[in-house]
């Protein structure tokens, strides 16, 4: 747990606050507050809060805090370090939460009331004597070294203990807090800059995993496996631009039409002599072979005679339609029995070129195959996409353990509701995230369950009108999570409204949670979750019990 911090690196007053700050951000949740230095100005006086904390669920607490020895002799605060001086850090922290509470009832921006506040001091380098008391300063209103690290339990029992006071906030009431304090709530053409700058770091940072392709230049049969945001696909489109431009005829295959159409434009955007002979879904280079077309719904059609046909149809193409090497991306989706389409899309069946990027945590859909043939296996260990907020929400989903290197985000968001509730309620979450000034094109709505109306509704066009809306930038992108697989979006809500079948919801719970690059905000049953995600991610995204 790592609680955001404003800013990023306070100039503290004393080796003794640093100290304390930094233990008391690593207890508090992600979706905690800490903002230092903050100062209040008005026409009677500057005051400057060396900490004030914003707890979704508990309060806002402000804190003084004082290093060196700190005493209390005839009523009077004294501090000694070099030095003895007179202090009043009861009568600091008493006016910042008034200063702040005024500060709130003026800000325009500002309409949810006074907050739930209290006041305390700490003193992280003293130890209290046994028995302490004083009139200004209860004992659970004082932190001393010897509770330092049990500093976000003693602020939580303070905020408890405010009587006569408001509600708890929510996440929303603490966004808007921070909003006016410190601006994060910003304009859209600088969110949109500040999005931009976080796809230039995640695509800097997928570009250093092309040292993997250079060692493994000479290796023709591989299968690289990776946790989700750990830059397959990345990897995959790297390998087949590399192959063709060393003048090999390459297929880039996968099997969602998404992630298929993702595929096609990335690769659209290379030299000509670096695109692959073929991009797209494996069942759509059976029916370009030549197979005819089966209807969507016939499964036992694209399950097993399509494959079956475009093993002989292979047979019959001359060997300047076959391919020299093979990258798939997703490879997990694919069953058994297409794996011999596979081969025999190779010239060289038996020592051509094969690349597979996989990860087992997706096996979202009811079948199971693997390479039949001998794979070199090496596995990516960095989640590149994910800020680390988002990337601890499903790191106890995934099959081995990935280091967050995605930097610091905003913490995720839950809103509990039922699953009948889900779809409605996400509605609400994604309109408020447009009029935040999150730019359509940034959002997607997901689904796990029943799909959205309006994606029903952009399906009644076809499934290519449908998928062109991805890249359509006047409004936010409705899908399934099954469909989804394999693509991001900056932003994510996601609408937990059931499974059809719990036996692989965990799977479907994890693609859903790691579709997110900068904001995740889930909206679902907190028991279904707990049941589904167990309690590491139950813990991760707050829900309670």
């Amino acid at each position: 747990m790592t609680a955001r911090m404003y800013p990023q690196d306070p100039a503290f007053a004393s080796p003794a606050e640093r100290l304390f700050v930094q233990s008391l951000r690593g207890q508090l949740p992600d979706d905690a507050v800490l903002i230092c230095n903050q100062r209040f100005t008005d026409r009677g006086a500057d005051r400057e809060a060396d900490v004030i904390v914003a707890w979704p669920g508990h309060g806002v607490a402000v804190l003084e805090v004082k290093g060196g020895s700190v005493s209390l002799q005839d009523g009077q605060w004294w501090q000694t370090g070099g030095r003895s001086k007179a202090i009043h850090p009861v009568e600091q922290a008493l006016k910042c939460k008034y200063a702040l509470r005024d500060f709130l009832d003026h800000a325009p921006r500002w309409s949810r009331g006074n907050p739930r506040l209290a006041h305390l001091v700490a003193l992280p380098t003293t130890t209290l004597p046994d028995g302490f008391v004083a009139p200004d300063a209860p004992r659970w209103a004082v932190i001393d070294k010897t509770e330092l690290d049990q500093a976000a339990g003693r602020i939580a029992s303070a905020l408890r203990r405010a009587e006569n006071q408001p509600d708890a906030p929510s996440a929303d009431d603490v966004e808007l807090l921070v909003d006016c304090l410190v601006g994060t709530l910003i304009p859209q053409a600088d969110l949109v800059a500040q999005l931009g700058e976080r796809e230039a770091a995640v695509e800097l940072l997928t570009k250093e995993q092309a040292r993997l392709l250079d060692f493994l230049e000479s290796h023709d049969r591989v299968e690289i496996r990776g946790g989700a945001g750990s830059g397959k696909t990345w990897l995959a489109v790297e390998k087949a631009r590399r192959l063709t431009a060393d003048g090999q005829r390459v297929a880039l295959l996968c099997y969602s039409r998404g992630l298929a159409e993702f595929l096609r434009r990335r690769v659209a955007t290379l030299p000509r002599k670096q695109r692959p002979a073929y991009v797209g879904e494996f069942h759509e280079l059976g029916i370009a072979w030549g197979v005819e077309r089966g209807r969507d719904d016939d499964g036992e059609y694209w399950e097993s005679r399509l494959p079956e046909e475009m093993v002989e149809r292979a047979g019959q193409l001359a060997a300047a339609d076959l391919f020299d090497a093979v990258v798939i991306d997703e490879a997990q989706d694919f069953d058994q029995s297409w794996w011999p389409a596979v081969l025999a899309s190779l010239r060289e069946p038996e020592n051509g070129c094969l690349y597979i990027f996989s990860d087992e945590g997706q096996r979202v859909f009811m079948r199971h195959g693997s390479s039949p043939v001998p794979l070199e296996t090496y596995d990516l260990k960095a989640n590149l996409r994910n800020t680390k907020q988002i990337g601890g929400t499903f790191s106890s989903l995934t099959r081995a353990q990935m280091t967050l290197l995605g930097g610091e985000g905003l913490p995720v968001r839950f809103v509990p509701c039922t699953d009948e509730d889900a779809l409605e309620v996400a509605d609400d979450v994604a309109v408020g995230l447009l009029d935040a000034g999150w730019p359509p094109e940034s959002v997607a709505l997901l689904t796990t369950l029943r799909r959205h109306p309006v994606q029903i509704e952009r399906q009644a066009a076809g499934q290519d009108a449908y998928w062109a809306s991805y890249w359509d930038d006047k409004d936010l992108f409705y899908g399934h999570v099954l469909g989804f697989k394999g693509l991001e979006r900056p932003a994510i809500v996601l609408a937990i409204n059931g499974f059809r079948d719990e036996q692989r919801a965990r799977e479907m719970l994890y693609v859903g949670l790691s579709r997110a690059r900068d904001l995740l905000v889930v909206c679902g049953d907190p028991e279904l979750i707990r049941r589904v995600g167990g309690d590491a991610v139950a813990h991760r995204l707050g829900v309670q019990g």
